[in-house]
């Protein structure tokens, strides 16, 4: 199966895309100096007045670009591109981490998840988790969201984060019967588990969906034991036994 041209444009780095150092929006608005638009808050009041606030984040469009900036144009125009030394920047600001992390932790939540380790990635259901998932089962253009969602984490250095919601939703759809739909199995195999840079995480994650596809069972088990995998070898890739003679 081909990749779609952003996941090809993606895993490119944007190559041959300049920097515009002239442009800081999202660095500005991440260090809580600048209000977003059109919605005019400072992403401190998003992160404090949003949370469980299911119907503004589900029919409000303009905040996604700002909570999750990437080095492409969306649909919001008051938004700008993520550039790169924008994105240098903010991985470097432990400020702007944190407040990453309460950003993909506001959307888990919308989505029916939550973080349960942020070193690992591991994800689990949150409380409410039944009425989320029909939501994001009824409304597709979510799943545009999440694949800007993953690219932006990767942009971020926190890629590790793409694997724990990969494998959850996987394991969900394997084990459980939940968010099994082909528009986001759709979603998930051609755009979500491409939204990862590191080439042999990439492929074990891909694999690993076929495998489910074709009926095999992603036990949560086997998602535990992956992203704990990952932590203590830097590689979510189960090793290859080598052969020897006898």
């Amino acid at each position: 199966m081909s990749l779609p041209r952003d996941i090809r444009t993606f895993l490119s780095h944007y190559h041959g895309q300049a920097d515009d150092p002239h442009a800081s929006d999202n660095l500005l608005f991440y260090k809580n100096r600048l209000r977003c638009q059109p919605d005019d808050l400072l992403i401190s009041e998003i992160h404090q007045s949003w949370r469980e606030d299911y119907s503004r984040l589900e029919h409000n469009h303009g905040y996604i670009q700002w909570l999750f900036p990437i080095r492409e144009n969306g649909m919001n125009f008051e938004a700008q591109a993520l550039q790169l030394h924008e994105a240098a920047a903010m991985k470097e600001d432990s400020d702007v981490i944190k407040r990453i992390k309460a950003s993909y932790g506001l959307m888990l939540d919308f989505y029916g998840m939550c973080l349960l380790n942020f070193e690992t990635g591991l994800v689990g259901r949150s409380e409410g988790y039944k009425a989320r998932y029909r939501n994001l089962l009824q409304a597709p253009h979510n799943n545009l969201r999440i694949t800007r969602i993953l690219k932006c984490l990767s942009e971020m250095g926190l890629e590790h984060l793409n694997a724990g919601f990969l494998l959850h939703v996987l394991n969900e759809q394997s084990e459980h019967k939940q968010l099994n739909t082909s528009l986001i199995q759709d979603s998930m195999d051609r755009w979500w588990a491409n939204c990862v840079r590191n080439e042999a995480d990439r492929e074990w994650i891909g694999l690993t969906i076929k495998k489910a596809r074709n009926g095999e069972i992603f036990s949560r088990g086997k998602y535990e034991a992956s992203l704990l995998r990952r932590k203590e070898t830097g590689s979510i890739a189960e090793p290859q036994l080598e052969c020897t003679d006898a």
